[in-house]
């Protein structure tokens, strides 16, 4: 579990989640980059998957120590933890390597949302955030044999992952359609009559 932030300006960011074993990101709007919001964007998740299928899912969290993920008890909570069970993990300070795979993954997320161009986070609206990780979870991964993560984590979790697909809109999108680019976005919200993100 982390966050990605947009422009400087932007109270607004995502909070990804990394399916490990699928490489299945989802990317969940945060108004402001708080414990609050971060509590809030799982109560989501726990909404769809309920308190056993948020455990058949997420079966350990590791995260950072950032302000956003303080409340060990909230985000505990929230995914399911039992009393005297561990499921929550906080990598040693100043070593998000130890969730290198998480770090990793965000690459995807910059392809159609890039770091650097001014995008504004705060403008994005669910169906962006559908549209752009239905593309990044469409796109086959060689570390799974080809086979992309959105299928893999149908494959892997059956009705709880197609819960959370559905949940969250993310759709398979078909390999001659995948677009990786800032312009993915771009041309929806202009479709759409929505203001540009930057």
């Amino acid at each position: 579990m982390d966050t990605v932030e947009g422009a400087r300006e932007d109270s607004a960011c995502l909070l990804t989640l990394l399916h490990r074993p699928s490489r299945l990101q989802l990317a969940l709007p945060l108004a402001a980059k708080d414990a609050e919001s971060v509590a809030a964007a799982l109560g989501g998740v726990r909404s769809v998957l309920g308190a056993g299928g948020t455990g058949r899912v997420f079966r350990a969290v590791l995260t950072d120590n950032g302000a956003e993920f303080s409340d060990e008890g909230a985000i505990a909570a929230l995914i399911g933890e039992e009393p005297g069970e561990t499921r929550l993990f906080y990598c040693d300070p100043r070593r998000s390597d130890q969730k290198g795979a998480c770090e990793r993954n965000h690459v995807e997320i910059r392809k159609p949302l890039p770091k650097g161009r001014g995008l504004r986070f705060d403008r994005l609206v669910p169906a962006d955030l559908s549209l752009a990780m239905s593309h990044v979870n469409s796109e086959p991964r060689g570390a799974l044999g080809f086979a992309t993560p959105a299928r893999a984590f149908r494959a892997m979790l059956g009705d709880d992952a197609a819960a959370l697909l559905e949940a969250y809109g993310i759709e398979d999108v078909p390999i001659d359609e995948l677009d990786l680019t800032p312009g993915l976005i771009a041309r929806a919200r202009a479709e759409r009559g929505d203001a540009p993100l930057s």
